[in-house]
């Protein structure tokens, strides 16, 4: 076997001859046989049949066919050889046309030629099965130990991934089937494996068959039927992977590598954002921008985002050195010619912020620096007024003496009708924001949304945790709703909002239907592959310190105005004044000065009577 591959391309090459010599004899055989021993006949025969010798095979070697691993040939090698085989005969033609040659009349040629291609194409098929089939006989175990796997989608993707299973992967994956929406392409074929069904059959399917992976590789299709087709494949119990495009296929080397697992974003089944990206363009590009709590989740897409604008300095501040230091450097790699500066500073520090805005006297602001963990916030309350009250107050000052164009609060539907702490100082961050708008040529404005799937702290990688760790999952309440984005998603819609800003507006942003928590456990342990309750535990814990049931995005009293966004609205515009919040600003920093974390009742009393719709929630 190894001296068969030692010289395989002279092999093939003799055999490529052997069938020349015969396409050509059986074809004069067949059309002149009665000049078969003729002497002249004979003299063009062998004049003819050694021509096309040296020309199909020094085409054959021109093309490099002879470098071709025949195990891995596929369609496009294939063409090669027709291509090939075809430059031959016109070759041979012109031969006879322009030198005159003793080559045998033109139809036997094209007989020939027509024979030598089949033949050649042919039976480098046949060895290719040959060749895969010991392959896979050498290497497959006695027992067959492969892995049934179930493909959604039957387009180009998923012809790759046949390919890639076919050749290189045929002893640990075993394609059962492909799944189409099409009910047309039904017991068609893709590479030999057949289309068994609709959605409305994946469970059939995967019943009837064992299967234990399914790969979906549909990249083109609508976020709502990917959520639809997921949901189906998740409620199989089989462990489901998703290829997110097929570019994916050509940058890496290996096609699992390219699969990821379905996360719970997928199922939300919200489709793409469109922005107006001119406007935003316009807005950022040679500017400089400054966003506070950069290294945190929100504050570190805002910058991936905004330096995709090329705008002229993007200044990052964050008090926790770490997460800026990473954001910096991804920022510096991705974008080596930009301008990217980060600065560790506590926006408490007015003084380090003076020397920040008096240096870079920044265009546009977005404050996302704040404590925002309820339960946390409330066993230590006057960190969360330290930080994000006095924080913003400090920023929105800088940013009005410095002649900021336009600043925008990073804010939470947790500021609507408060029920705790932290939502409570983000709402009289609003407050400041809006009052000072009336006294500024800065113009200020806030964005509220909701959750962020997979922001630091946030109820997902949590749960991706304790599944990790074998369970128990912990929910608080088995009705417990959140609204939920995903952080580019959100982070789109702030800059969107950014470009619409006049001054003292609360963007509210469309955050689509609330999600069970409940429900996205479960979810999220049937992606691992584990039934929820059964291989996992739920178990509940009971609400949180300051945590609501249900979240609200709009106060009672606000009605919403539509901007040319679909996804975002505006609260109406705040009467406050600057005075009437300096006021209460005053009565929360006696209270920092005489009051510590421990004196919670007292603290929330005096919040209270600063922010009115503060409410604490009944037990």
């Amino acid at each position: 076997m190894n001296k068969i591959k030692k010289h395989r391309n002279a092999i093939l090459r003799i055999i490529d001859i052997v069938i020349i010599i015969m396409s050509y004899s059986l074809t004069i055989l067949i059309m002149e046989p009665i000049f078969i021993l003729n002497e002249n006949f004979l003299k063009q025969e062998f004049i003819t049949i050694l021509s096309a010798i040296i020309i199909y095979i020094g085409m054959l070697t021109v093309f490099k066919t002879y470098k071709n691993i025949t195990r891995y040939e596929n369609g496009n090698d294939y063409l090669v050889y027709i291509i090939a085989c075809l430059v031959s005969y016109i070759m041979i033609s012109l031969l006879k046309i322009f030198f005159k040659s003793d080559i045998l009349d033109q139809r036997i040629n094209i007989i020939a030629a027509l024979i030598i291609v089949v033949s050649v194409v042919s039976y480098r098929v046949i060895l290719r099965s040959i060749l895969n089939g010991s392959y896979r006989n050498r290497r497959q175990p006695k027992e067959d130990v492969r892995k049934n796997v179930l493909i959604i989608g039957a387009g180009e993707a998923t012809k790759i991934v046949l390919g890639t299973l076919k050749t290189t992967m045929r002893d640990i994956y075993n394609v059962v089937g492909l799944i189409d929406d099409n009910p047309n392409k039904i017991d068609y074929a893709i590479s030999g494996y057949r289309i068994l069904g609709t959605r409305d059959d994946i469970q059939k399917i995967c019943e009837e068959n064992k299967i234990e992976l399914i790969l979906f590789s549909i990249s083109n299709i609508s976020s709502k039927n990917r959520r639809e087709i997921l949901q189906i494949c998740q409620s199989t119990g089989c462990k489901v992977r998703i290829l997110p495009g097929t570019k994916e296929l050509i940058r890496n080397k290996t096609l699992m590598d390219n699969f990821r697992d379905v996360e719970i974003e997928d199922l939300l089944g919200r489709e793409t954002i469109k922005l107006n990206n001119t406007e935003i363009k316009e807005l950022i590009k040679d500017k400089v921008i400054l966003v506070t709590g950069g290294g945190g989740s929100i504050g570190s897409e805002l910058c991936r985002q905004i330096i995709r604008y090329n705008p002229q300095k993007l200044v990052i501040v964050d008090i926790y050195e770490n997460n800026l230091y990473d954001i910096e450097q991804e920022l510096k790699y991705n974008y080596p010619k930009r301008e990217v500066h980060a600065l560790v500073a506590s926006v408490r520090d007015k003084k380090r912020l003076n020397e920040i805005f008096k240096e870079f006297k920044p265009y546009l602001v977005f404050h996302a620096a704040a404590h925002k963990h309820v339960p946390l916030m409330e066993v230590s309350p006057l960190e969360a007024i330290k930080n994000n009250v006095f924080g913003t107050y400090n920023v929105v000052n800088c940013a009005h003496e410095y002649k900021t164009k336009r600043f925008i609060l990073i804010s939470t539907d947790k500021a609507v009708n408060p029920t705790n702490i932290m939502g409570a100082t983000k709402r009289l961050c609003e407050m400041i924001v809006q009052a000072k708008d009336k006294k500024s040529k800065t113009e200020f404005a806030a964005v509220r949304f909701g959750n962020v799937l997979g922001s630091n702290g946030s109820v997902i990688p949590l749960f991706k945790k304790q599944i990790a760790q074998g369970g128990p999952v912990t929910v608080t309440h088995k009705e417990i709703t959140r609204f939920f984005m995903t952080i580019p998603e959100a982070v789109s819609l702030v800059l969107q909002a950014m470009s619409y800003a006049k001054g003292s507006e609360i963007f509210v942003l469309d955050m689509g239907e609330p999600v069970k928590i409940y429900d996205m456990a479960q979810n999220l342990i049937r992606l691992s592959g584990l039934e929820p309750n059964v291989d996992i535990q739920i178990k509940i814990t009971g609400l949180r310190p300051g945590e609501k049931l249900y979240e609200e995005l709009l106060m009672e009293e606000e009605g919403l105005k539509e901007t040319k966004h679909e996804k975002i609205h505006i609260a109406p515009l705040s009467d406050i004044e600057m005075s009437k919040v300096e006021e209460k600003l005053t009565e929360l920093e006696k209270l920092l000065e005489n009051t510590n974390n421990t004196q919670i009742s007292k603290i929330k009393k005096v919040v209270k009577s600063v922010v009115p719709t503060y409410k604490e929630r009944e037990s």
